[in-house]
């Protein structure tokens, strides 16, 4: 990690990497879109045929395998899974569950004036399709975390797609109940839950973290289907003046080992916990080569001038994920996905078993909107209704705005009704 002081004759120098650091979700998917935009537009016009070809171009997969999942193949995977797995997967599914429910939005009706009563009705989506990467590791969480509170939402037809899934991930979506699932990664799994093909039908929302191919893919079909947000490459931030070296290091080569395009920061103003932090670091990520890639390439501690100073630069950042010392901390918190308080809520619970998603905006998104949670698979829908008496009182209220905007056909459709 590079340990860069933000003020005094490094100052400018840090500001502009700062800076870069501000502009690295545009950055980043600009990169690779050429690419994608290619592989979607292979997609909507040659369908399955495409699928065919990148599934077996990039996950080796062969002719004669099925792309959709069997419940039998979910079901054996299952089976074969270890005691301890199953039980961590069950807990990870009740915690991921309760957080769900207790997110709800509800149903309700107000009275602001008599005979007038207005309010909102909750409906699902009819479709969603939870992207869960499978490349570098298997992400049996991730499909938990996706899919979990889509059913939660009532969410009818809830699709699953994942390059090379393993065998844990079938385990999990037996566990959850998955009935529709296909062997398809990338941008071109982006593109068919997008457009559709003849296999896969289209659905009305994608949601889940990528790499940067799945990324820019979902920005690009945003105007055609809904998204929940740009939710990768991983992102930490630790802000901390007393943290444990040790414990904040692990979070960071935790984190970083995802992908090597990660990028893991540490701010703080105390130049002994920096140091201490830094050699922690390069000590413990010794052996793990992905995490050594994007800790050599996007990994930075920022020893700035004051507490305050720090506060500042962590919301500029507006972090994925944020681990802070104490509860006070929440105070100052404006832009983050996911915060994590103390030496012993390390990242990792939250990326598993906690409750709260572990899809998180990042790119600078945690700026305008949390995590994936039941909301983002529900329609709130606002209601009113007026009694003739109750039109008759505030209609003309309504034709005074109407008329004063020039919309006189507003006007018309309230006197209509009260003459």
């Amino acid at each position: 990690m590079k340990l860069v002081r933000t003020f005094g004759r490094t100052g400018k120098a840090a500001a502009a990497l700062i800076e870069a650091i501000e502009r690295r979700g545009a950055a980043n998917t600009s990169k690779v879109e050429p690419v994608v935009s290619m592989i979607l537009a292979d997609v909507r016009l040659r369908g399955d045929a495409a699928l065919r070809d990148y599934a077996a171009k990039f996950d080796g997969l062969r002719p004669d395998i099925p792309l959709l999942v069997s419940r039998d193949e979910m079901e054996a995977a299952w089976k074969m899974t270890s005691p301890e797995l199953q039980a961590a997967m069950r807990v990870a599914q009740a915690n991921i569950r309760a957080f769900a429910e207790a997110q709800k939005p509800k149903q309700w009706t107000i009275s602001p004036s008599k005979g007038v009563t207005t309010g909102q009705v909750v409906r699902p989506l009819e479709s969603v399709g939870c992207y869960v990467p499978g490349g570098r590791y298997p992400l049996p969480s991730t499909l938990l975390m996706t899919v979990t509170p889509a059913q939660v939402a009532g969410v009818p037809r809830i699709v699953v797609c994942s390059p090379k899934p393993a065998r844990e991930t079938f385990a999990a979506a037996w566990l959850a109940g998955v009935t529709e699932f296909y062997r398809v990664g990338g941008a071109q799994a982006i593109a068919a839950l997008a457009f559709g093909t003849q296999i896969i039908a289209r659905v009305n929302k994608i949601v889940g973290p990528g790499n940067l191919y799945v990324t820019a893919a979902k920005i690009l079909v945003s105007q055609e289907c809904g998204i929940d947000m740009p939710a990768g490459p991983t992102e930490i931030v630790v802000t901390s003046e007393t943290g444990n070296p040790a414990g904040i290091a692990s979070d960071l080569v935790a984190q970083a080992e995802h992908d090597p395009e990660a990028l893991a920061v540490l701010i703080t103003s105390n130049r002994t916990l920096a140091e201490a932090v830094k050699d922690e670091v390069q000590t413990q990520s010794r052996d793990n080569i992905i995490a050594k890639q994007s800790l050599a390439a996007q990994g930075f501690i920022f020893v700035t001038e004051s507490v305050t100073k720090s506060r500042a630069l962590t919301n500029r950042l507006a972090p994925e994920h944020l681990t802070v010392d104490t509860k006070a901390d929440l105070k100052w918190v404006k832009n983050a996905g996911s915060v994590f308080i103390g030496d012993y809520s390390p990242q990792a619970m939250g990326d598993y078993l906690s409750g709260p998603n572990h899809v998180l905006p990042t790119g600078r998104v945690g700026r305008v909107r949390g995590g994936l949670s039941v909301m983002d698979f529900l329609k709130v829908i606002t209601v009113q209704q007026y009694t003739r008496r109750a039109l008759r009182a505030l209609g003309r209220h309504t034709i005074a705005l109407a008329e004063a905007e020039g919309l006189l056909g507003h006007a018309q459709s309230v006197r209509a009704r009260i003459r």
